[in-house]
């Protein structure tokens, strides 16, 4: 198995299909638009069409009505002669014609000269011929589709019948709409290329900072985590340079922690393992010498397996399941890690204050940092000193202490001392350096983030310390809700 990562497959760019989706939209909405135009002109010039031939059947009543013979000084007796009177009166359009029917057959046609005959078309004569009421339709012709209509007319006491016969092609108007839709597309066209190139000047100022975020992704190493993307502006893709500069910030805080406890455990697993070395390197054959020589290996190699053993509960201190929440007795607690503690050391054990509450915590996590820190009391206090334990409930948050009357700490050393291998010149004047790697304290800190809390640190040198883990009040009586709280608490602590 090879141990690169397989290179991924070229794809287009998020710019690409974005412009691609974009370009697509548009297409499509305007041709939706152009097919929607085009049915509303043509329907629009049929319907002027169909106009024009009601005009006509309405212009030949009006004649009808109002006309004489000029042969007689009299209305009409022959429906011929009126035929023939009106359409030497017309004066058709273009793409316009009218002609006559007398007894079924073509008689009189209009002066202008039509761009196809109909007249002579025996098919079509035949299927008006004889029509008693108005018709109206379409036919082909020479010159394309052409629309159509048939006026009956008759005389009372005429000897004859007859029609007006009206048509009106349709390709000039078809032509006209044509090259309205052509000029629409061209538009539309022009209007796609435009809305393209400014979504593409758009999509990349858009996402500018997602390139710039990419690169600086590709260039990050774990020895060089000082790059950061220039945020600008408020929107989603700025806020999202800004979380990933956070997310920076965080990595390299937890890469340069890494390489800090890397180094701080070499530092402290070096020394015993030095000693070990040369005791058993220079280890004698005489009994008494080489029991002395073993029980020195042995106390280094416990000092070693409790460094390990801290150092992991440190690394799974960052886990989600460091916690094992249950209902906890706080009074019941104070009381349990008072018996406890006091045969760490004769001191005057004492209890300040013991809150009657029930919280959802870790109980176990709990004893183990009070533990500690009375621990760290006695390694600090005289026999006539006095170390006292108490819990109390302020502004909402629970707040377990341990005070003595000791050495104190100086104010220098207050802001380290719950560093990892951090250790003070002051308190640490009384015990030897083999007491403990620094990593006490650590614990204690990391126990009170893992409760959504923190610990606070009053100490006057000379006259003693007092430790107080200020963690957030979750009562037992809301379980479900109470976790996620805590939860959220600890993600925000370690933040």
């Amino acid at each position: 198995m090879s141990d690169h990562t397989a290179p991924r497959a070229a794809g287009p760019s998020a710019r690409s299909r974005i412009i691609g989706w974009m370009m697509l939209l548009v297409a499509l909405a305007l041709s939706a638009e152009l097919v929607i135009a085009a049915r509303v002109l043509t329907e629009r010039a049929e319907a002027e069409l169909d106009q024009e031939l009601v005009h006509e059947g309405d212009k030949l009543r009006d004649y009808a009505e109002r006309a004489v013979d000029p042969a007689t000084g009299e209305p009409y007796r022959e429906v011929r002669n009126l035929l023939a009177g009106y359409l030497a009166e017309a004066v058709p359009d273009a793409d316009e014609t009218l002609f006559s029917l007398v007894d079924g057959r073509p008689a009189h046609r209009a002066r202008a000269e039509p761009p196809a005959r109909l007249d002579t078309d025996p098919r079509f004569v035949s299927r008006i011929a004889g029509l008693s009421q108005p018709e109206s339709g379409t036919v082909a012709s020479a010159a394309g589709p052409a629309r159509y209509a048939v006026f009956p007319v008759r005389l009372e006491g005429a000897p004859d019948t007859g029609a007006l016969v009206v048509v009106e092609f349709a390709a000039p108007v078809e032509e006209r709409v044509a090259s309205t839709v052509r000029v629409l597309a061209v538009v539309s066209f022009v209007a796609l290329t435009l809305a393209g190139l400014a979504s593409w000047q758009v999509a990349g100022r858009v996402l500018a900072p997602i390139r710039t975020l990419r690169r600086t992704a590709e260039t990050i190493r774990e020895s060089d985590l000082d790059q950061r993307i220039v945020v600008t502006g408020t929107d989603d893709v700025a806020a999202l340079a800004h979380t990933f500069n956070e997310m920076l910030d965080r990595l390299q805080s937890a890469f340069a922690g890494q390489r800090q406890l890397l180094d701080d455990a070499s530092h402290e697993l070096r020394t015993p393992i030095t000693v070990i070395r040369g005791h058993l390197e220079l280890i004698s054959d005489k009994p008494a010498e080489r029991s002395r020589t073993l029980a020195l290996v042995l106390d280094e190699l416990h000092r070693m397996n409790r460094l390990v053993d801290d150092l992991m509960l440190l690394a799974k201190a960052e886990r989600p399941d460091f916690l094992d929440l249950s209902e906890v007795d706080v009074t019941d607690l104070v009381m349990e890690v008072l018996a406890k503690a006091s045969a760490l050391g004769d001191r005057q054990w004492t209890v300040s204050d013991a809150a009657e509450q029930t919280v959802l915590a870790d109980g176990q996590r709990l004893t183990q940092a009070l533990m500690q820190l009375a621990a760290n009391a006695v390694r600090h206090t005289r026999p006539e000193d006095a170390i006292s334990i108490g819990t109390t409930v302020v502004d909402g948050r629970l707040r377990l202490g341990v005070s003595d009357t000791g050495t104190g700490i100086a104010p220098e050393d207050c802001a380290r001392i719950f560093d990892r291998f951090a250790r003070t010149g002051h308190r640490g004047d009384r015990g030897r350096r083999g007491d403990g790697a620094g990593l006490g304290l650590a614990i204690v800190a990391s126990i009170a983030h893992a409760h959504g809390g923190r610990v606070l640190l009053d100490s006057t040198p000379g006259k003693g310390s007092t430790f107080i883990l200020d963690l957030p009040l979750v009562p037992a009586d809301g379980h479900h809700h109470d976790t996620a709280t805590a939860a959220t608490g600890r993600s925000e602590a370690r933040r």
